[in-house]
């Protein structure tokens, strides 16, 4: 965390100085007085107050080293895009060799995913999930898996029979629930344990 300590006439005299060198809004830092200062008789015995600021950490920024460090020792030059929605912080990572962050089904970047949730949570506080993708890999593998629990609920409509699709990740699964929670006919189950646990698509009655 970046800190500094500055003196001044008042404490806010102290405050802004502080916040001009760390080149940030006060809504961004914390302010610790450690001397309130005193000021004298025509300037006798006057004593500067002195607040020490720090910038507060920001999860964003932090995944953002986390990430770029990681690429670094990789030798992979990349891209990295934050944005924050709600409870949630996407980031999405670019560049001509950035495909090796996403592994086998997406296994590497799940296991990137769940470091970045850990640093950005390292302070203690909650705060928004960290939705980690690599060349726009989750959005085209949600459409995949989207199409592909369609197409296996109409099976199961028209068959009876269950299907069981093969073994994903907890946010995988949750496509094919989502996708398939008002689809006419049908029920959706996750079943067996990690890391093999998978969805079963059942045609209801």
């Amino acid at each position: 965390m970046r800190s500094v300590e500055r003196s001044g006439r008042t404490v806010d005299e102290a405050v802004l100085s502080a916040l001009e060198e760390l080149g940030v809004p006060s809504d961004r830092v914390t302010i610790e007085v450690l001397d309130e200062g005193k000021g004298g008789f025509l300037g006798i015995g006057a004593r500067p107050a002195v607040v020490r600021v720090t910038v507060k950490e920001n999860r964003a920024e932090r995944v953002e080293a986390f990430l770029a460090d990681v690429c670094e020792a990789m030798g992979i030059g990349v891209r990295i895009e934050t944005r924050e929605d709600g409870e949630y912080i996407y980031v999405d990572v670019t560049g001509q060799e950035a495909g090796i962050l996403i592994g086998h089904h997406g296994q590497t970047l799940d296991a990137l995913q769940y470091l970045c949730n850990l640093v950005a949570g390292r302070s203690g506080q909650q705060g928004a999930r960290i939705v980690l993708d690599v060349e726009g890999y989750r959005r085209r593998r949600t459409e995949t898996l989207t199409s592909l629990a369609t197409r296996l609920a109409e099976r199961v409509v028209r068959s009876g029979e269950p299907a069981v699709l093969e073994p994903m990740s907890a946010q995988e699964r949750r496509v094919i629930h989502l996708a398939l929670q008002d689809y006419p006919g049908v029920t959706t189950t996750s079943e067996g344990q990690d890391p093999f646990r998978r969805v079963v698509i059942h045609k209801k009655g």
